[in-house]
């Protein structure tokens, strides 16, 4: 072999026409790449759990009675919003009938109690008139609501056990997700108490004496 003349591979270089073929597979690659990333990431805050200082998502639904119940018309009132998963079941039962036993030490509180479940109209209203329950019940069949607050049950239209406290601005301050049935309505109580005493306006300083 003659000397200076390398034996190193060197790689082919590509035509014109491939190398723009190249170069336009994989701008497409990187394109897709970078909406698929945004799109995992959209995903991601969407799934994000709704926790105290979150504005309670809005919505309206059908009460008991057949009435239309519009979470907005809430505005300068205490909410306690909780999700069950089906009326007249066991642990449902005992949920709610701790709620009405409970109900009037929650509204000395400045707060009304509602219950919400995927259930129909007419199942609530059985459900309250059966237990004879003292505050409302919420029917969301298809789900929106229990979507909305992310609670939910896998593969199935039924929420999970979790319930929200909701103060006067619709804003989220309590939230439990491991919810006992028969003591939710005790936690509550306490939980609203200790909130409500935290938010009351400070008593005035009187003024110092002359």
């Amino acid at each position: 072999m003659p000397r200076g003349v390398s034996t190193a591979h060197t790689r082919p270089q590509l035509s014109a026409p491939r190398a723009s073929g190249y170069s336009r597979r994989m701008g497409s690659r990187l394109v897709a790449l970078a909406a698929g990333l945004s799109l995992s990431s959209a995903a991601a805050l969407a799934a994000a759990p709704l926790g105290p200082g979150d504005p309670a998502p809005l919505f309206t639904a059908t009460t008991h009675t057949g009435e239309r119940f519009d979470l907005a018309s809430r505005t300068g009132h205490w909410t306690v919003l909780f999700f069950f998963p089906k009326a007249g079941t066991s642990g449902c039962t005992a949920q709610a009938n701790a709620f009405s036993d409970r109900v009037d030490a929650i509204r000395v509180e400045g707060a009304e109690v509602y219950g919400i479940s995927a259930d129909s109209v007419e199942a609530q209203a059985e459900f309250r008139r059966d237990e004879q329950l003292d505050f409302t019940l919420l029917a969301d069949p298809d789900g929106t609501v229990i979507e909305q607050y992310g609670a939910k049950m896998p593969l199935l239209t039924m929420s999970k056990r979790w319930t929200f406290i909701i103060d006067p601005e619709l804003t989220i301050r309590h939230v439990d997700r491991d919810v006992d049935p028969a003591l939710d309505a005790q936690h509550v109580s306490a939980e609203l108490a200790r909130l409500t005493a935290a938010s009351a306006p400070a008593a005035p300083t009187p003024p110092a004496p002359r």
